[in-house]
C-alpha cells in the first residue's frame, strides 16, 4: 500500500513543479512582450525623427 500512495504523491508533486514552471514561463513571456512593444515604440519614434531630419536636410540642400 505504501508504493501506490508514494507514486500518487510523486505524481502530484511533479504536477506542482510543472505548474510552477508554467507560471514562470507565462510571466517571462508577458515581460518579453512588454519589452518588444516598448522597443517597437522606440524604433518608430527614431524612424520618425530620422524622417524629419532627412526632410529638413533635403530642404536645406534645395535652398542652396
Amino acid at each position: 500500500m505504501f508504493w501506490p500512495m508514494f507514486a500518487v504523491a510523486m505524481g502530484f508533486a511533479g504536477l506542482a513543479v510543472l505548474a510552477v514552471f508554467a507560471v514562470r514561463v507565462f510571466l517571462e513571456a508577458r515581460l518579453l512582450g512588454r519589452q518588444v512593444t516598448e522597443s517597437a515604440r522606440r524604433i518608430d519614434r527614431a524612424a520618425q525623427d530620422l524622417e524629419r531630419a532627412a526632410a529638413s536636410a533635403a530642404r536645406a540642400v534645395d535652398t542652396l
